[in-house]
């Protein structure tokens, strides 16, 4: 089974990113022959600084294979290391009609939101589908939000192999039930958009000052607190065993036992789970050669793999 997933490059990951996305991403390496890219291509719809993406492709390197991404199982690759994907997207362009594009919700979501209706923006689903396709991908694990767009692809799949002929294996989508949505530090779902995130890596101080200020009702010290409207319980559960999540909503509802104090037990609790992961990024940031190396044995695997499947599509539109 081939399970392919992409991860666009835009900013500062936060634990939000890393519990609703990186880690599922990570448990997929060990099911499977797995593929996994960073999505600059992706990223240009939204036109950004030239050396500010080159840095956030870096980042996103270097946090994944903190966070126990092994390119030993896992193809790990720029998108735009791989340009077959542009030339699968422009193939896959003219079967898809335009009201076809017009009906996705994301589209229309960021064109309310104020974002400019680029053709990039507006062809975006195609590209994400010639992502999955390239790879013969036979499963994609995709947030809710990117639903539609993964019906897209196979809706895209179906028609290419019935106009052309079996060229494509036709996806499965994979929407994770048990992933929760992750509380920011206002109550509201964790984004860079919201300005509401906890970094995963970065400074100590800044990020327990961020803790710190996380959002709570106003019962007082002594009145016991209920851990399942707490979004200082939320996280910690998150991070926490059974046994720790028990003993501390325990404290909760005895009483005596502030958020302030929560929110301390939180700070202490997140410090030791990602210290290792930080204590690894340092290691790795003392060699970017050596990510760029990763990358780049992870584009020619990915290659490989896109060449022949670009072959079949040449041979079947009738370019060769």
């Amino acid at each position: 089974m081939r399970i392919l997933s992409g991860f666009q490059p835009s900013g500062t990951l936060h634990i939000g990113n890393y519990f609703g996305a990186m880690k599922p991403n990570l448990e997929f390496q060990k099911l499977g022959e797995s593929y996994l890219f960073i999505a600059d291509y992706h990223a240009l719809t939204t036109n950004p600084d030239p050396a500010a993406l080159r840095e956030r492709v870096y980042n996103v390197a270097l946090d994944f294979l903190a966070c126990g991404l092994d390119p030993e199982h896992t193809v790990f690759f720029r998108q735009s290391d791989v340009p077959e994907v542009v030339e699968l997207m422009w193939i896959l362009n003219n079967i898809t009609t335009v009201g076809f594009l017009e009906r996705a919700h994301s589209y229309k979501d960021k064109i309310a939101k104020g974002f400019m209706p680029n053709a990039g923006l507006f062809t975006y689903p195609v590209l994400m589908a010639a992502d999955i396709l390239l790879y013969q991908s036979d499963l994609v694990p995709v947030g809710k939000d990117q639903k539609q767009h993964l019906e897209i692809t196979r809706d895209l799949a179906i028609r290419f192999n019935e106009r052309y002929g079996e060229v494509f294996t036709v996806p499965e989508g994979h929407i994770p039930e048990n992933i929760a949505v992750i509380p920011g530090i206002d109550g509201q779902k964790m984004s860079k958009s919201y300005n509401n995130t906890i970094p995963m890596f970065g400074e100590d101080k800044a990020i327990k000052k961020l803790v710190m200020s996380i959002v709570t009702d106003s019962k007082g010290l002594e009145e016991p607190k209920d851990p399942d409207r707490c979004n200082v319980a939320r996280l910690y559960k998150l991070m926490a065993s059974p046994e720790q999540y028990d003993a501390l909503c325990a404290k909760y509802r005895a009483g005596n036992f502030g958020y302030g104090h929560a929110k301390l037990a939180l700070w202490e609790l997140l410090n030791d789970y990602f210290r290792p992961m930080r204590e690894r990024r340092a290691e790795l940031a003392k060699d970017p050669g050596a990510i760029e190396e990763i990358l780049k044995r992870g584009a020619d695997r990915a290659r490989e793999t896109a060449r022949a499947t670009m072959e079949r599509v040449r041979r079947a539109v009738g370019l060769r």
